[in-house]
């Protein structure tokens, strides 16, 4: 992982509620490659704390940005970090060539942007009574990032299964923390498979019905499933879980489109 820029905190004022605003004011404080064309980025609130599920997603607006084309300056994004991380929100992508993400990578630290609450209905379930799949493909990770984490932070008896898909081993996002996760969470497993990566050793399927029997085994038809990623692989997931024989009330799917 390279760090890129750093800005270290500022003294906290107030905490934003649902009365409040929407819109508050923050500044890049962090940019990192955490892996081959995946920026992290993170958000310093400048004081103020906002409340959110893991899942929710927040808007961004970039308010003098180099370069604008006919979507403009504001894009919504999952929010990549936990709600334990205060006073901070953060967004993670792949680079791609639109003018939004090129002037994300361009704009310095310091440099001023307007986040919105978080918000969304697609979030971490409350019911730890039962056991979880969570299902990722490629940038689809940043939901699961912050879940994970959150998780991890507040020590909650969720019991889930990773199923995260990539092309390579290089552009896998977050490798490095979701083995010390699994390795602090008790009920985490991690199951990678690299799709086109002649020197990956382990799984190399995509993830279809037979994969899912292999991986997720006796609790297959019990589990709930939370899908995110590419619509392609969100679609093909869901239709593996279909034949698969899991009821379709147990299986939620987000599909992380771009921008």
């Amino acid at each position: 992982m390279r760090v890129l820029v750093t800005e270290s905190a500022r003294p906290r004022r107030r905490a934003v509620g649902n009365r409040d605003t929407p819109r508050v004011r923050a500044a890049i404080k962090e940019k990192t490659e955490i892996a081959k064309g995946t920026l992290l980025v993170i958000f310093d609130l400048l004081g103020e704390d906002v409340d959110f599920r893991p899942g929710q997603y927040f808007w961004v607006t970039l308010l003098d940005p180099p370069y604008d084309d006919e979507k403009g300056p504001r894009r919504h994004i999952t929010v990549v970090t936990s709600p334990t991380e205060r006073g901070v929100l953060g967004l993670a992508t792949r680079v791609r060539d639109s003018a939004f993400k090129r002037s994300l990578v361009e704009l310095p630290v310091g440099t001023e942007v307007d986040v919105e609450q978080p918000k969304g209905d697609w979030a971490l379930p409350p019911e730890t009574d039962r056991p979880y799949v969570f299902v990722a493909g490629g940038i689809g990770i940043t939901v699961f990032r912050s879940m994970l984490r959150y998780i991890a932070d507040e020590q909650l008896p969720y019991r889930v299964t990773l199923l995260y898909s990539n092309r390579d081993r290089e552009s896998t996002a977050f490798v490095d923390e979701l083995q010390e996760l699994e390795r602090t969470v008790p009920d985490l497993r991690i199951v990678y498979t690299m799709t086109d990566d002649p020197g990956w050793e382990g799984e190399t399927r995509r993830i279809d019905s037979n994969f899912l029997r292999d991986h997720v085994g006796d609790e297959l038809l019990t589990s709930t499933y939370l899908v995110a990623g590419p619509p392609a692989l969100v679609e093909a997931v869901v239709a593996a879980l279909d034949e698969a024989g899991v009821p379709e009330d147990q299986v939620r799917p987000e599909r992380f489109s771009g921008y």
